[in-house]
């Protein structure tokens, strides 16, 4: 039994499916199909018009018909060699020449033409109506002209708009580029923020670690240990996210707040007023924290009987407005100006984030607190997780 033939999965239709894209991509390709095309089409008609009108359907009459729109295919190229070297030139002269160009390449189309047939047909004294024979070869002539003017125009509006878009695209693409660059800038520059723990923190916890496990106090250096891992933990997990929940936002705070108060012990007393619909706000990561380690510092810790910090959130119409405000003595403007130029994080830090994060739509503004120390208002846009997400 014959093994049946195997098949090219190429067939003649897919190959011709791939041939005529790549003819009609090509604008020499395209002038060449349309010569044959429009020449057949003048071929047809005169078929039409004249052999079937006037009964000469003879093989000669038909070869005739033939053999003029071949030589209107010949005549026609160097017509258009003409036209192109004279693409530059100003309306009034492509003007002259079209005309005359017209005008001589159809009388060398129409003599021509006249000259076969009468050598090839029993017809004469045809050369009395040559003007039946020159004028319509002046209007064919004069309508191929048109039909290349008219392509070669719509081509260059292509082109135009072709480089038009791919200037808009490039244009974009750098808008998006430059807009990318500033993000990353700013990205990195929120981290470097971010991760900027203050040293005297962690050194005066280890500090208070150490003397409470001299002091014999094992289990609370035990607890303070276990806080502080869980704060920097925190501090991992959320180093790379802008903003967080403000539920989040307090619990690094009552982590940050349980490892000073193991320090200060009834000294510091704390008190959080934050309502229940700004819970999931989203704030920057690592705002509070900041703030309320500038207050133990200037507040408490200044202080032999300690203080108190009192953390205030709520939303006003479309904005949020965060306060920490302490008990701290001395509240002036230049104790103000020296808490916001305080090291580590700080008061000037937590500004440039509000500045790089919310631009104008975001104050930070120091005054003094009701409780006689110092008070930071904060206030930006109010938006939630599911707003961020939406807005994405």
């Amino acid at each position: 039994m014959a093994e049946p033939l195997a098949v090219n999965p190429v067939t003649a239709p897919s190959f011709v499916q791939s041939l005529v894209p790549k003819l009609v991509a090509s604008r020499e390709a395209q002038f060449w199909l349309l010569q044959f095309a429009g020449w057949l089409g003048i071929s047809l008609i005169s078929y039409v018009s004249l052999n079937l009108w006037y009964n000469q359907p003879q093989l000669t009459y038909v070869l005739h018909n033939v053999l003029q729109s071949l030589l209107g295919i010949v005549l026609s190229w160097p017509l258009r060699l003409v036209f192109r070297s004279f693409w530059s030139a100003s309306w009034a002269a492509r003007a002259v020449v079209i005309v005359l160009s017209v005008m001589i390449f159809a009388l060398a189309w129409a003599v021509i033409r006249l000259a076969t047939f009468e050598a090839m047909t029993d017809e004469t004294n045809l050369w009395a109506d040559f003007g039946g024979w020159y004028f319509p070869s002046i209007f064919i002539f004069l309508c191929w002209a048109a039909f290349y003017h008219g392509i070669k125009y719509y081509r260059l509006l292509q082109s135009e708009r072709d480089q038009l878009l791919l200037a808009e695209a490039l244009q974009k693409e750098e808008v998006l580029r430059r807009i990318s660059a500033e993000a990353a800038v700013k990205e990195s520059q929120l981290t470097l923020l971010r991760y900027q723990l203050n040293p005297h923190f962690l050194f005066n916890t280890l500090n208070s670690i150490y003397a409470l496990i001299d002091q014999g106090a094992a289990k609370r250096a035990s607890s303070m240990l276990l806080n502080l891992s869980h704060f920097l933990r925190y501090s991992l997990d959320h180093g790379a996210e802008q903003s967080v929940p403000l539920s989040e936002e307090v619990h690094a705070a009552n982590l940050y707040l349980s490892i000073e108060q193991a320090r200060f012990a009834d000294r510091l007393a704390v008190e959080f007023a934050i309502t229940q619909e700004v819970q999931r706000a989203l704030v920057p990561s690592f705002l509070l924290q900041p703030l309320i380690e500038n207050a133990v510092k200037h507040a408490i810790a200044q202080s032999e009987d300690g203080g108190a910090i009192r953390v205030v959130a709520y939303r006003e119409e479309s904005a949020l407005l965060l306060t920490i405000e302490d008990s701290g003595a001395d509240a002036t403007a230049s104790k103000a100006s020296l808490r916001s130029q305080g090291g580590g994080l700080g008061l000037k830090n937590v500004q440039a984030r509000m500045t790089t994060l919310y631009g104008t739509q975001g104050s930070l503004v120091l005054g003094k607190s009701d409780l006689g120390g110092f008070r930071v208002d904060l206030c930006f846009p109010f938006e939630t997780v599911g707003q961020a997400i939406a807005n994405d």
